[in-house]
């Protein structure tokens, strides 16, 4: 069955907008034709609103918005082990079920149609991706520290194992990947296994680096070099990888990203609200580094709003940078788009005939929507994830004028808040 968006504008690859209607085959999952009067068996009304291509939450932990709100105004290292960590021990498969099909209606309601996730209990995050229907590149995370040798053993082979007979799940929807947790939360050993893993599966490596500076100082006192140099050695930083933060990076981290090409994925809020530190975004785009866009958890955010990510992606640039010109607005949304696409592996990212039908409406008839000088511009710093009006994936619509379809979201929202609770009082 065809589909048209009709009566709208379109936000084209590069950058411009233009008025066009947009078809899309949902038995193909790709966009048909990007033009003027397209026919097609349905429509669905783009006017007062713009079409642009499904943003991408490059890294985020997602059965986490559980925890928003449960832990806040403290530093990473005490809020991990003082409080997520604790709480994450007392998961139940369910929990993360329950977790996951939250994250993924605030998703669908604020534009987002692929996401990396690494966490625990992945078989759960499958089932919720397959019935809400998004893209995702999933793993499950390998953590070392504080665990014996047995422990650590069962937790590698975990993750291989998951990567292996998950991908290609949700009729080739999700993708897999091999995720250590970073540097120092895993064994120099498992870092080595986990890396060839991936290599035999064909699968990225999701990790974390670089995100405060006590994840950078204890590798340089004990390996004399710093932490991208530390992964390179072990085989980390291939153009396929991707890692999240990159908040402390120096002069020789920034040439070897260049120069290897791994996508860094710039999480503002959370190194915000943690306070990490400001990422030099405006360097690694001089440097041609591939940036995509991310919100972590939402424990640490504490939404899994993209439109929120992109304006403050866009603010903090500039103020790390000195320089109010840096970091503009079609950087940001090339970011949270293609730039988040190519860092997954996903489709997607382009409205542009014979790309995946991965496609958001944004509405700009709201009062901070107007006048529209520059559509581009409102994007990052003004519109909301409450302003997208349709979503669609793999050509199939699953929010139609602001509906949900595959999810009940009372029933997401009541489970969620039951799961939520218990999970406390265990923790």
């Amino acid at each position: 069955m065809s589909t048209t968006l009709t009566n709208g504008h379109v936000l084209h690859p590069d950058g411009s907008v233009s008025r066009a209607d947009v078809r899309f085959e949902q038995s193909t999952g790709e966009i048909e034709a990007v033009g003027q009067g397209l026919a097609a068996d349905r429509t669905l009304s783009a006017a007062g609103g713009l079409v642009m291509p499904g943003l991408v939450n490059a890294h985020t932990h997602a059965a986490m918005t559980l925890l928003r709100g449960y832990a806040d105004d403290k530093p990473l290292d005490a809020w991990l082990s003082e409080d997520i960590w604790p709480a994450e021990s007392a998961l139940e498969p369910a929990d993360v079920r329950a977790g996951t099909e939250l994250a993924l209606l605030e998703m669908i309601r604020s534009g987002t149609t692929a996401f990396a996730d690494m966490y625990f209990h992945m078989d759960e995050v499958v089932a919720a991706v397959e019935r809400a229907g998004l893209r995702a590149r999933l793993a499950h995370g390998i953590v070392t520290v504080g665990k014996d040798e047995e422990a650590a053993t069962a937790d590698l082979q975990e993750g291989i194992d998951f990567a292996r007979r998950a991908d290609g799940e949700a009729k080739g929807r999700v993708q897999t990947a091999i995720s250590p947790h970073s540097l120092t939360t895993v064994d120099e050993s498992t870092l080595r296994e986990a890396i060839q893993a991936a290599r035999e599966l064909g699968v990225p490596v999701h990790l974390h680096a670089n995100e405060t500076t006590e994840e950078v100082e204890p590798i340089v006192e004990e390996r004399g070099v710093r932490p991208l140099a530390y992964g390179s050695e072990l085989g980390l930083f291939d153009s396929q990888d991707f890692f999240a933060h990159g908040v402390h990076l120096d002069e020789t981290e920034l040439e070897l990203l260049a120069d290897r090409q791994p996508s860094v994925v710039h999480c503002p809020a959370s190194n915000m609200k943690l306070a990490s530190g400001m990422a030099p975004v405006e360097a690694l785009l001089d440097a041609g580094v591939p940036l995509a866009l991310g919100t972590d958890g939402a424990a640490s955010n504490n939404d899994l709003d993209m439109f929120d990510e992109m304006r403050d992606a866009a603010l903090l640039g500039k103020l790390a940078a000195d320089d109010a010109s840096a970091v503009p607005a079609e950087a940001v949304i090339e970011m949270a788009t293609a730039g988040g696409a190519r860092a997954l592996g996903l489709p997607g990212g382009q409205v542009t005939p014979g790309a995946a039908a991965d496609l958001i409406v944004v509405d700009f008839e709201a009062p901070r929507m107007t006048p529209v000088h520059d559509h581009v511009s409102h994007l990052v710093y003004a519109a909301q994830g409450s302003d997208v009006r349709h979503t669609i994936v793999d050509g199939t619509v699953l929010m139609r004028d602001r509906d949900v379809l595959p999810l009940d979201e009372q029933a997401v929202r009541e489970t969620a808040q039951t799961r939520a609770e218990r999970l406390a009082d265990r923790a």
